[in-house]
């Protein structure tokens, strides 16, 4: 088998695509022949050791894989020799055979291929989590999406969509603001790279502006830095303002804005949901391949790029000019 190791911390190019023995799968494990894996902003931090998960070296990034599964380990049922899945091994993904717990693999739809089954998961799973469980979207709703045209962004707007929203989605080009009106966003803000105050207000303004009167019931920040503040200033009574991700930095946040607005920061932690609720994660799961058959969501993949190209991959995530997901591929 082959796989990007990380062998010690650094950027896209420090991960080094070697030959290693392949593995078996042990007790309750399936052994899958990766067809494609997902490419998502932690997998640039876990590299770099600036993710809350820091494996031992050598390890390869890489948090969702979708493959057939070529082996089965003792005590396994669900899963035979030959079945299409998608699994969530949170790391380990960028190879060409992984073993995982058979707990953390899902049949694919037999109308999805490959690529979009290994986009999928990451991104509608945490953008449902958000939008349903900590925000509680109702149809209606002003949603504001910050980073709208990344993966997660993307899927929130289809998701923001199919539960009725009125979906602002902001971005910081006209580019991707026409990726946003595509996937069905009703208005778009177009921010600066960089924020001073004065650019703080103008874009707290335009939020207003699109958000009416009501303002905004439910944000949802995949940036953070200097941008959160002049989204939770745009905040209706009783808003949630759903912390998602930082690539701008961790935000400093005025706290009276809270008591002014009546709002609340709710943290999104998709990641930890899945072990913490279950039967919660399940129901999501359902809800999201119901919307797949639909039509209601898809993932857009932007780039494709083989697996032992995976820096180039990667640094397309680390310089923010994604739309929609990226993903690798193995013939």
């Amino acid at each position: 088998m082959f796989a990007m190791l990380s062998n010690a911390p650094g950027g896209p190019d420090s991960l080094e695509w070697t030959e290693l023995p392949t593995p078996e799968p042990k007790k309750g494990e399936v052994r899958l022949a990766v067809k494609a894996a997902g490419v998502n902003f932690p997998d640039t931090l876990i590299i770099q050791d600036l993710y809350q998960l820091k494996p031992p070296r050598p390890f390869a990034p890489g948090g969702e894989v979708a493959g057939v599964v070529e082996a089965v380990g003792e005590g396994v049922t669900q899963f035979s020799v030959g079945d299409r899945v998608i699994a969530m091994p949170g790391f380990g993904g960028f190879v060409s055979h992984i073993c995982v717990p058979a707990a953390v693999c899902l049949p694919i739809p037999p109308q999805m291929p490959f690529d979009e089954a290994s986009a999928f998961i990451f991104t509608y799973g945490t953008s449902h989590y958000a939008l349903k469980n900590r925000g509680l979207l109702k149809a209606g709703d002003n949603l504001l999406i910050l980073g709208a045209a990344g993966g997660v962004g993307a899927a929130a707007i289809e998701l923001g969509k199919a539960a009725g929203a009125n979906v602002i989605a902001a971005v910081s080009s006209a580019e991707k603001a026409e990726f946003c009106t595509s996937l069905g966003a009703d208005k778009t803000i177009v921010y600066p790279r960089t924020l001073d105050r004065d650019a703080q207000k103008a874009l707290s303004a335009e939020i207003k502006a699109c958000a009416g009167p009501k303002g905004v019931q439910v944000a949802y920040d995949a940036v953070g830095g200097d941008y959160a503040e002049p989204v939770i200033r745009a905040m209706g009574w009783g808003g949630r303002f759903l912390v998602v991700g930082f690539p701008a930095g961790i935000p400093k946040i005025p706290l009276n804005l809270t008591l002014l607005k009546s709002c609340e920061i709710v943290g999104v932690f998709w990641g930890a949901s899945i072990r913490m609720e279950p039967d919660s994660h399940r129901e999501n799961m359902a809800d999201l391949f119901q919307m797949y058959a639909k039509g209601q969501v898809r993932p857009r993949i932007s780039a494709r790029f083989p697996m032992n190209e995976a820096a180039k991959a990667l640094q397309l995530i680390a310089d923010r000019k994604v739309q929609g997901k990226v993903v690798l591929t193995l013939d």
